[in-house]
C-alpha cells in the first residue's frame, strides 16, 4: 500500500500544500495567501488549514515543509523568515507534529528545491549535484553521495553568500561582493542602471526616458533579445560572475552535475552561457573539474517547492 505524505511550501506570498504518494506523485493541491504581516500564529493556522485541505480526508504518514531563510532542520525551527515578520526561532516542526500527530520535517526551501531536482527532476541519476537558483536572490542546495549536505546546524548551501569580488557592493550595502550581490536579478539591474547613469548607451534609454531607475532585469532580457550591445554585455558580465562562483563550488565539492533554476536563469541563460563556461574553463585549476561536468536547467518549474517538501518527508520516513 502506498504511503501518503503532505508537502508544504511556505513562502512570503503564498502557502501551498499537496498530498503525494511515496513515488512523489502530487495527488492534490491547495493554496492560500500567506498574509505574513499578521504574524506567525495566523500564518501557522493557515498552514494547518492547507494541510487539512490537501489531505482531502485521507490519512497521511508525515508532513514535509520548506521554509524560506535560515532554518535548523535538526531542531525543526525557523530561525529567521525573510518576508515573514516576527518569525524568529519558531518551532514549526513541533507545532505541526502536535497538531496532526504525525512526524513533521522542516527544511530550507532552496535546499529542498535541490533535493526535488535530484529526486524527480534534472538531477536524477547524479550522486554529486549542486542546485543553484538565480532569481531575486541566489540560493542553493548540495547533494553529496545522493543525500543533502546540511552542515552542523543545517545552514549549508547558502551559495549566494560566497564572496567573489572584494571590491563589489551589494544593493543592501551590508555584505560586499557576494555572488548574490553580483548575479541576482535586482543586482544585475542595479549594475546596469549605474552604467547608464555614467554614460552608457542602450535601447533601454528609449524605453524609460530620463528615469533610468525604471530599468528592470526583464527589460535587460528584452533588450538583449533585440541585440542591444549594452544589455548583452551586462548578461555576459553576469555569466562571468556566476562562473566565478561555480569555479569555487567545483573546487570544494567536485560535482558531476549543476542544476540551475530561478526566473533570471530561465529567461537569460542563453546570454550568459558562453561567458559562464569560458570562466569555468579558464579559472579551474585542472580540466578534470569541468571536463565531464554537466550544467543543465532545472526541470520542475513551480512545483519544485512542493516536491522538495514531499521528498524530504519520504526520505525521512525511509520509504
Amino acid at each position: 500500500m502506498s504511503v501518503k505524505v503532505i508537502g508544504v511550501d511556505l513562502g512570503g506570498t503564498q502557502i501551498r500544500a499537496s498530498r503525494a504518494n511515496d513515488a512523489g506523485l502530487l495527488e492534490s493541491r491547495s493554496a492560500t495567501l500567506t498574509q505574513a504581516p499578521e504574524g506567525p500564529e495566523a500564518v501557522i493556522e493557515r498552514i494547518c488549514e492547507q494541510v487539512r485541505l490537501a489531505a482531502e480526508g485521507q490519512e497521511f504518514a508525515a508532513i514535509g515543509i520548506g521554509a524560506p531563510g535560515p532554518t535548523d532542520p535538526y531542531a525543526g525551527t525557523v530561525l529567521m523568515g525573510p518576508n515573514l515578520p516576527g518569525w524568529h526561532n519558531v518551532p514549526l516542526q513541533r507545532i505541526l507534529t502536535e497538531r496532526f500527530a504525525v512526524p513533521t520535517y522542516l527544511g530550507n526551501d532552496a535546499n529542498l528545491a535541490g533535493l526535488a531536482e535530484h529526486r524527480y527532476g534534472a538531477g536524477r541519476d547524479s550522486q554529486h549535484m549542486i542546485y543553484i537558483t538565480q532569481s531575486t536572490g541566489i540560493g542553493g542546495g548540495l547533494i553529496s553521495g545522493g543525500r543533502m549536505l546540511l552542515g552542523r546546524h543545517g545552514l549549508a548551501g547558502e551559495i549566494g553568500h560566497i564572496t567573489i569580488d572584494l571590491h563589489g557592493e551589494d544593493a543592501g550595502d551590508h555584505i560586499k561582493g557576494t555572488l548574490e550581490g553580483t548575479a541576482s536579478g535586482p543586482n544585475v539591474a542595479r549594475r546596469a542602471r549605474t552604467a547608464l547613469h555614467h554614460g552608457a548607451h542602450s535601447i533601454l534609454q528609449q524605453w524609460v526616458g530620463p528615469d533610468i531607475e525604471q530599468v528592470t532585469p526583464q527589460m535587460l532580457v528584452e533588450a538583449a533579445e533585440q541585440g542591444d550591445d549594452f544589455a548583452l554585455s551586462q548578461w555576459r558580465a553576469t555569466g562571468r560572475y556566476l562562473g566565478v562562483g561555480i569555479v569555487s563550488l567545483l573546487h570544494v565539492f567536485n560535482p558531476q552535475r549543476i542544476v540551475i533554476g530561478g526566473s533570471v536563469w530561465l529567461h537569460a541563460n542563453q546570454f550568459m552561457h558562453e561567458s559562464l563556461w569560458e570562466t569555468i574553463r579558464t579559472r579551474c585549476e585542472s580540466p578534470e573539474y569541468w571536463r565531464e561536468l554537466e550544467i543543465v536547467s532545472a526541470a520542475l518549474g513551480g512545483d519544485v517547492g512542493l516536491l522538495g517538501a514531499v521528498a524530504l518527508a519520504i526520505d525521512e520516513l525511509g520509504t
